[in-house]
């Protein structure tokens, strides 16, 4: 498509933009605006981007984009997929700009900053109102990015949080998840392979759903501490799939309360934490198809296993209970 956007160089007359490079010397600046109630793209293989060169700090309202003079109060974004790839690869771009909406539509933030690998500090993100795919990997590849911002929003939908952070390797702190009923796939893979990651947040969520936590932590390799307990007693079909996958410095596993497990639900969960040597686990049914399948692959050759004591029927095994672990029943 083709936006419209003005630009004033340095506080000078607006003027039309024709996408020619604009040129700026250190201390120079470019505002823009534009009119585009429409959004900038149509899909999330067919948009617009910047393309930049040097040092570049974006500030601003972005709404501006949009609503030209009159984005004051704009909290909703009109369009899906509109800021989708916006920066895609703007390996100079320092700071980014403000992204005030609490209402957000399918895909709107899709890789607006992927690998924008001078990105330092993540915008705030003060929406409430999620959509599909809304901050699928939004901050992928952001490798010196080392703060996540607040998520707010208790309410998912679907993708929501996509791969939000995946390969951010300097990120140290992650956000509160506070929901409490999840989506399909809502935090599949959110810190995939974010190797400074110490401490995953508290994960409060009772009602599950599909893929709802695939590969979240997988190759999380400096994670220590994990949440104490995954709350849910009823599970769904693939939840926890490969959750902590390679999660080599976790020692502890959260405690596991649900009874009876289902479709291919811890599968790889726990594959190849090498120092894990604790695990609470007290599912009674295991019936469920592939559900420990591999789980327990390639933890310590040492631990304690704590069960319920009507478990009886726990193979040994990377599938089971680990070969060479102490077994406890629970009190």
């Amino acid at each position: 498509t083709s936006p419209d956007i003005k630009y004033s160089l340095n506080g000078g007359d607006w003027t039309q933009w024709d996408y020619s490079a604009i040129t700026l010397n250190i201390g120079d600046t470019v505002r823009m605006k534009g009119n585009n109630i429409n959004g900038f793209n149509t899909s999330d293989s067919s948009y617009n981007q910047f393309q930049m060169t040097g040092k570049i700090g974006a500030s601003g309202n972005i709404m501006s984009l949009l609503y030209e003079d009159d984005y004051e109060g704009k909290l909703t974004i009109p369009c899906d997929y509109c800021f989708c790839r916006m920066f895609l690869g703007c390996t100079a771009l320092t700071t980014a700009p403000e992204l005030p909406a609490t209402t957000l539509v399918g895909g709107c933030y899709i890789g607006m900053f992927s690998n924008c690998t001078s990105l330092t500090v993540a915008p705030k993100l003060p929406a409430t109102t999620l959509a599909i795919g809304c901050y699928q990997v939004m901050f992928s590849g952001c490798s010196t990015l080392t703060n996540a911002p607040e998520l707010p929003a208790t309410t998912l939908v679907g993708y929501c949080y996509g791969r939000m952070f995946q390969g951010c390797s300097s990120l140290t702190n992650a956000p509160e998840l506070p929901a409490t009923t999840l989506t399909d796939s809502c935090y599949s893979g959110m810190f995939y392979g974010c190797t400074s990651l110490t401490n995953a947040p508290e994960l409060p969520a009772t009602t599950l759903a599909n893929y709802c936590y695939v590969d979240m932590f997988y190759d999380c390799t400096s994670l220590t501490t994990a949440p104490l307990v995954l709350p849910a007693t009823t599970l769904a079909d693939n939840c926890y799939i490969g959750m902590f996958y390679n999660c080599r410095s976790l020692t502890n596993a959260p405690e596991l309360p649900a009874t009876i497990l289902a479709k291919y639900c811890y599968q790889y969960m726990f594959s190849g934490c090498t120092n894990l040597n604790y695990i609470k686990m007290l599912a009674t049914n295991i019936r469920a198809d592939y559900c420990l399948d591999g789980w327990v692959n390639g933890v310590s050759s040492t631990g304690t296993f704590v069960k319920d004591p009507n478990m009886t029927s726990l193979p040994t095994g990377d599938s089971g209970i680990p070969t060479g672990w102490t077994v406890q029943d629970v009190a």
